[in-house]
């Protein structure tokens, strides 16, 4: 009787050790066409990382710019919601005059392009920055994209109220 309880010990963390084997390959493969997702986003979107050069410094198109302000923006109160990002492409969609997706494709690189900032707070500053050198009449788009984020999150938080001062500020409002 204690040789088949062993035994039955043993196959059962056999089993859980192949479980959690096939979790952590299954966990590497999302992470894997996560990073697919961004790069075939950004090569759908013509955008091109040049070396030596931050990627930030590459945006060639005020609507990247934007969406990378919008998802930063829409991270300094809490986490996003699926809502919310919904309502973030949908916003992008209509103020930057583009499709779906490809307001989709310009969030996953925005994202990215906020991560690559190392966080919200330092993405403003930078991604405000090269909007106004790509287009200094962009404000209007941008405001209205940052309005829409902020009813999606019911009241703006402190962090969010000093990101519109930062972007007044970047667009040289003020």
């Amino acid at each position: 009787m204690p040789f088949i309880i062993a035994l039955l010990g043993l196959v059962l963390a056999a089993g859980v050790w192949a479980w959690r084997i096939r979790m952590a390959a299954q966990v590497s493969r999302d992470l894997a066409d996560m990073a697919g997702d961004v790069i075939s986003a950004a090569r759908r979107l013509g955008f091109r990382r040049r070396l030596n050069v931050h990627p930030v410094e590459s945006i060639e198109e005020p609507a990247l710019a934007i969406a990378g302000i919008g998802i930063a923006f829409l991270e300094l109160s809490s986490l996003p919601t699926a809502e919310q990002q919904k309502q973030l492409g949908d916003s992008i969609a209509r103020n930057c005059n583009e499709s779906q997706t490809r307001a989709d494709e310009l969030m996953i690189v925005g994202r990215w392009l906020v991560s690559e900032c190392k966080g919200p707070q330092t993405a403003i500053p930078r991604l405000t920055k090269r909007l106004y050198q790509l287009d200094k009449t962009a404000f209007q788009p941008l405001l209205s994209v940052l309005d829409d984020v902020g009813q999606a999150g019911g009241s703006l938080s402190p962090r969010q109220r000093d990101a519109l001062d930062e972007v007044s500020r970047g667009m040289k409002l003020s």
